[in-house]
């Protein structure tokens, strides 16, 4: 009860004093129609409360954050929190949820039919392995735990919206689809929101809440493509099998020309080889290798023509000709591809964003471009945008990663202006999320 009473006082304390004023954002055209059918969502009694209930229950929400994070969410291994999320869901009004095959919790709002399908998620996984402590400890007006931020403040802001949403009595034009999604961090390589755009082609349009300072409007898709080099011979004895070619020298070849690679800032290109690893014994010619090689950008085509390089540099000649034996091998073994994509300022999704913003009091600082869930429906060109979940945090993906709850009602306030604007509310407002020719 003690913790509760403190979470509540301190909550109420960094959300007063800061009620909603109307900004005006320069970043974003807005269309004359859209905005219009915004101020419709906005004047409607039924969204001004749900608003005010998602501020005033805040201090509840930093609780059920503080309970997700303590749930470990290793990479692959999201079941405990999916059951959790499942239960949360189905408790607050979501009664079809249910767990699909990869693991992405999921639950359908039915709207009044002939309307768009809109998917708004959260990921359930984060980046650390399971013996990371995850336990939320208080120090100074902040919560510290792993995985706290990122993604328990989306998990939390996605459950907001649901719960006032069902209590609120609105009915919508569209569907709105929720998930707690898999896969997202790491080598889970978007697998849960792979699998719901394979599974759901009804799909229109995609939300992601993901992160925590309210800044900026993710419209674009960093795109990654991730390696192993594997590199193979036969092996031998330091000094009785001299002469035969070495894995490991073959590997340090290909590492030392890929290093120097330059690659364009226009469109950003990346590029870093983040592990290494080979060899049996210090007195022992490596028969195996392996490194793993981390390529980004911002543009398909340097993309695909920094991945031709780098295979290109790891070819085993050098080494093979060195002893005069052929017998080291490479093979490239995929083990990460993020499509990179863009949702265009003009998009209605991304003018509605930046209307939600305004409407919020926040001030929109840019259009920015990661990588997050949004990069599958960008790629399949899907109106997708990612947001953050609100409050206020640093350290994501480290263990001293940290959360201050500084206006997080704000968080879960765009979400619903977003979502209630792209599926429209009956005979309030009209759908602006365009559905798909499929």
């Amino acid at each position: 009860m003690k913790i509760r009473l403190i979470i509540a006082a301190l909550v109420l304390i960094l959300c007063s004093g800061k009620a909603m004023t109307q900004q005006h954002q320069s970043l974003v055209p807005i269309d004359k129609s859209i905005r219009q059918a915004f101020q419709l969502i906005t004047d409607d009694e039924r969204v001004q409360l749900a608003l005010q209930q998602i501020e005033a229950r805040e201090p509840e929400a930093i609780q059920e954050q503080i309970r997700l994070t303590e749930i470990p969410a290793p990479p692959f291994m999201e079941a405990r929190r999916a059951a959790y999320y499942l239960e949360r869901m189905r408790e607050i009004g979501l009664s079809d949820a249910s767990i699909d095959a990869e693991g992405n919790v999921t639950g359908v709002r039915k709207g009044t039919g002939n309307g768009p399908t809109l998917l708004i998620a959260a990921h359930l996984d984060t980046v650390f392995p399971e013996a990371v402590d995850t336990t939320v400890e208080l120090r100074d007006g902040r919560f510290y735990a792993p995985g706290i931020g990122d993604d328990a403040r989306g998990l939390t802001a996605l459950l907001s919206v649901i719960e006032v949403l069902n209590e609120s009595g609105i009915e919508t034009v569209g569907d709105i689809m929720f998930a707690g999604n898999v896969g997202e961090e790491g080598r889970g390589d978007l697998r849960g929101i792979k699998a719901i755009f394979r599974d759901h082609p009804e799909i229109d349009g995609f939300v992601s809440i993901d992160g925590v300072r309210l800044r900026r409007i993710t419209s674009g898709g960093t795109g990654s493509r991730r390696f192993e080099f594997q590199f193979s011979g036969p092996g031998g004895h330091s000094f009785g099998a001299f002469g035969l070619p070495s894995a490991i020298h073959a590997m340090g070849r290909a590492i030392a020309k890929i290093a120097e690679i330059e690659t364009p800032a226009l469109p950003k290109t990346t590029f870093t080889i983040g592990t290494v690893a080979g060899g049996t014994s210090v007195n022992s010619i490596a028969a195996d290798a392996v490194f793993t090689l981390d390529m980004r950008s911002n543009d398909p085509a340097a993309l695909i023509k920094l991945e031709t390089q780098a295979k290109a540099l790891a070819a085993v000649a050098e080494e093979n000709a060195r002893w005069d034996n052929g017998e080291i091998s490479v093979e490239f073994k995929l083990i990460g591809d993020r499509p990179a994509g863009r949702t265009a300022t003009e998009s209605p999704i991304v003018q509605i964003a930046a209307l939600a913003f305004d409407e919020i009091g926040i001030e929109l600082r840019e259009l920015g471009i990661s990588s997050t869930d949004s990069n599958v429906p960008m790629s399949l060109n899907i109106p997708a945008i990612t947001i953050a979940g609100g409050g206020n945090g640093g350290g994501s993906h480290s263990p001293g990663e940290w959360y201050s709850p500084e206006n997080s009602h704000f968080g879960p306030q765009l979400a619903l202006l977003i979502t209630l604007a792209l599926v429209g509310i009956e005979a309030v407002s009209p759908a602006l999320l365009e559905k798909r020719n499929r």
